[in-house]
């Protein structure tokens, strides 16, 4: 079957441009249509199909970054590439944070808008065989941390999918413990550059001087005890992509010498003047607030707007509480390897979902890993769980609430206990049955017995 050609849908006011770009993109084999103005490339997309519009940004009536929101709303799968006539890193910005594949300045080398062009097409492919993964975003090969079904951990993800296939830079907010670095590896993996290195490098780590030798290199005696020349992180990482955590901890001095690397792929080793180049895409991550350290003057503003072309948040564990039973049912599972899985009993898992974990996912996995090593049976209860709970009241579960003749002191049945710990999990899963029956290690068509059963009902 032969491959349809690529189409794309140019947009310009000035019509001999328009005409020339057409003529140009034909003759290496892409289907192309052409709109003179914002207005009219909107008629045409509300009708026909195109995999990539070139746009003018300045134009009568509708420019480019309206035929962009309108791309945008209408959830097309088309990538945009936004061409202005200036350098201007505040339009830029505003173009990829609507969600731009790129942009190019005017005047440009065709092979540099051909080279742009296939990035964006491989983009959208990328785009389109994740899309059919994404009402099963929750099931994909994600490491144990980011798995449930949170809404803002499933949002955060999509947009993760979405900015992999480009080369923009990426700035992932969190609190510690929440998983940042996972994110950005996230990113690498789903990315044009997975079978490239990823490293990672904590900007708080070091002094620095020793931090500019990491990120940059330095040369032979560029400081005491640098007895050989030796390559940065921005060397060998060259084609893959690096992490630069705590980045609002680097210091000021630093600071323009990433700015110069992010504007221009150009850097010189510590105690050197050769201009060195490299590609290597940026993923940066924070618990601070940049907008406040470049507000107090800690941070600058460029680099800060060169970062953040596409932001993640990383929501915290007590945001994700209903996540928690399937975080907790994971990390048993890497735990026990090829053995069978510990389980949770219902005041320990009560217990979980009710302690507001500052540590995080990183918490609830040390905390799961361990009560797993110190539990002698293959039922994990509060006193396995290494988090406060001594001299606080526990949140009741049905299976400790007691009916008048268990308050005159007969025992709850095997049944009820059962009964009250189907419903538990099902309430803690929201009763999603798949779920449900991952943690209480039955068959979906097992649970559907149980529910029938036990006469259980869904609230409404």
């Amino acid at each position: 079957m032969q491959k349809l050609p690529i189409s794309i849908l140019a947009v310009d006011d000035e019509e001999t441009l328009l005409q020339t770009l057409a003529k140009k993109l034909q003759q290496h084999g892409y289907y192309v249509d052409t709109a003179e103005d914002g207005r009219v490339a909107i008629t045409m997309l509300e009708t026909l199909p195109f995999d990539i519009v070139l746009t003018d940004v300045m134009m009568p009536n509708v420019g480019g970054i309206g035929v962009l929101k309108f791309v945008k709303d209408q959830h097309l799968d088309i990538e945009v590439i936004m061409i202005t006539a200036v350098q201007d890193v505040h339009t830029a910005v505003e173009c990829m944070s609507l969600g731009a594949f790129y942009y190019i300045t005017k005047p440009y080398p065709m092979t540099d808008l051909l080279a742009l062009i296939e990035r964006a097409w491989e983009r959208k492919r990328l785009v389109m065989q994740n899309k059919a993964l994404k009402r099963q975003i929750a099931h994909l090969a994600l490491p144990s941390s980011m798995a449930g079904s949170n809404k803002a951990l499933l949002e955060m993800l999509d947009l993760a999918l979405r900015a992999a296939p480009t080369d923009s830079p990426v700035l992932v907010l969190g609190a510690t413990g929440t998983g940042k670095e996972v994110v950005a590896n996230f990113v690498h993996v789903n990315s044009l550059r997975n079978e490239q290195p990823f490293l990672a490098l904590d900007s708080s780590s070091h002094a620095e001087t020793r931090l500019e030798s990491e990120l940059f290199g330095h040369e032979k005696d560029a400081f005491a005890g640098a007895a050989n020349a030796t390559q940065g992180l921005l060397e060998m990482v060259n084609g893959g992509t690096l992490f630069l955590d705590q980045i609002g901890e680097m210091p000021l001095a630093l600071q323009p010498k990433l700015l110069r690397f992010l504007q221009t792929g150009e850097f010189c080793r510590m105690g050197g003047n050769k201009i060195l180049k490299s590609d290597v895409r940026i993923i940066s991550a924070t618990t601070r607030d940049l907008r406040h350290e470049a507000a107090a003057g800690r941070f600058l503003e460029e680099l800060l707007l060169r970062l953040n072309l596409i932001t993640l948040q990383v929501p915290n564990l007590r945001e994700r509480k209903t996540d928690i039973p399937v975080l907790a049912q994971q990390f048993l599972e890497d735990q026990a390897g090829t053995k069978q899985p510990k389980r949770l009993d219902d005041d320990a898992l009560k217990l979980l979902l009710a302690y507001e974990w500052p540590g995080n996912v990183r918490e609830l996995e040390n905390v799961i890993q361990r009560a797993a090593i110190l539990s002698d049976s293959e039922v994990i209860s509060v006193d396995h769980l290494a988090i406060p709970h001594r001299g606080r009241k526990l949140p009741k579960t049905r299976a400790r609430v007691r009916s008048k003749k268990t308050q005159a002191g007969a025992a709850i049945s095997p049944a009820g206990r059962q009964k009250a710990h189907v419903k538990t999990v099902l309430e803690s899963v929201k009763w999603n049955k798949k779920r449900a029956a991952k943690l209480l290690g039955i068959s979906v068509k097992g649970l559907v017995g149980k529910i029938k059963s036990y006469r259980l009902r869904k609230p409404k």
